[in-house]
C-alpha cells in the first residue's frame, strides 16, 4: 500500500490507522480527509507523507475541494491503491441511539445516513478516476456488526443500524460495479470490533461484557486484514479478525 486515502482521519480509528500505516509502511503517502485538518496536523507524526484536505461527510459540496486538491497530490493516471472510509456517527449532543420506536426522529435518521452511508458512496463516486487501473485496488468501508440484518436480535438503534445496513448494501453494489471497471479490486465492509473511542464512551456499562480494543490495537487488527485482501474477498463483510460476517 503506497497511495492511500483515509476519510475521517480526525476520528479515533481513522487517526490510529493513519499513524500505524505511516509507521509500518515507510514508502506510503496518505491523503487524509477531515473537517479540521489543523487539529490532526498538530498531533500526527510523519506529516511530510500526510496530505490533509478539509472534508465533511455531511456536506456534499466539500467533495469538489477534495477532487481539486487530490489531483495535485496523486494524479488520476497514477491512481490510488487503497481507500478507507472511517467516518461514522452514532451520537452527538443532540442525538442519541434510539431505544424504542417513539425515540425515532427524521432529522437524526437523515443525519446518520448522510455520514455513515451516503458519505461513503459519494466519495467513491468522486474517486472513480483514481480507481480504474489494472493495479489491485482496496476499497474499505468501516462498518459495524450491528448493521447486519440477520445478526440483529436486540432491535433499537434505528438510525445507526439502518445507516450501517445501507452502507453494507452500497459496498455490495460497488463491489459488482467496480469490478466491471477494474477486474483487480476488493471492495469490502469491515467491522472494527469494539473500540474505546468517544463513539463508544457513553456505553461503558454495556461494554463491560465485551472485549474492548484500544484504537492502536484496532488499527493493527484492521491493517492486517486490509493488507491481506485479495480479489477473492471482493464484496465481503469481514470482521477485525478476518472472519466473514453475515449481511
Amino acid at each position: 500500500m503506497k497511495r492511500i486515502l483515509i476519510a475521517g482521519v480526525s476520528g479515533a480509528i481513522g487517526r490510529a490507522l493513519t499513524e500505524h500505516l505511516l509507521d509500518q509502511y515507510p514508502d506510503c503517502s496518505i491523503v487524509g480527509l477531515c473537517r479540521v485538518p489543523e487539529e490532526v496536523r498538530e498531533e500526527v507524526a510523519h506529516t511530510q507523507r500526510l496530505h490533509l484536505i478539509s472534508w465533511d461527510a455531511w456536506d456534499e459540496t466539500s467533495l469538489d475541494q477534495v477532487v481539486r486538491r487530490l489531483q495535485d497530490i496523486f494524479s488520476p493516471k497514477e491512481g490510488l491503491d487503497t481507500v478507507i472510509y472511517t467516518a461514522g456517527l452514532l451520537h452527538s449532543e443532540s442525538m442519541q441511539p434510539e431505544k424504542r420506536l417513539e425515540d425515532v426522529g427524521r432529522q437524526n435518521i437523515e443525519r446518520s445516513f448522510r455520514v455513515n452511508a451516503f458519505g461513503f458512496l459519494g466519495l467513491v463516486q468522486a474517486l472513480v478516476p483514481w480507481l480504474t487501473h489494472r493495479e489491485f485496488k482496496r476499497v474499505v468501508a468501516i462498518s459495524a456488526k450491528v448493521g447486519s440484518i440477520s445478526d440483529n436480535g436486540m432491535g433499537g438503534w434505528y438510525a445507526y443500524r439502518g445507516a450501517k445496513a445501507a452502507l453494507n448494501m452500497f459496498v455490495r453494489n460497488l463491489s459488482i460495479e467496480l469490478r466491471r471497471r477494474n477486474r483487480s479490486v476488493a471492495c469490502i465492509a469491515l467491522h472494527p470490533g469494539t473500540t474505546a473511542t468517544p463513539l463508544s464512551e457513553p456505553f461503558q456499562r454495556s461494554l463491560a461484557q465485551l472485549t474492548v480494543h484500544s484504537p492502536r490495537e484496532t488499527a493493527t487488527n484492521l491493517v492486517k486484514v486490509i493488507s491481506s485482501l485479495s480479489e477473492q474477498d471482493n464484496g465481503k463483510f469481514l470482521s477485525w479478525d478476518g472472519a466473514e460476517l453475515p449481511w
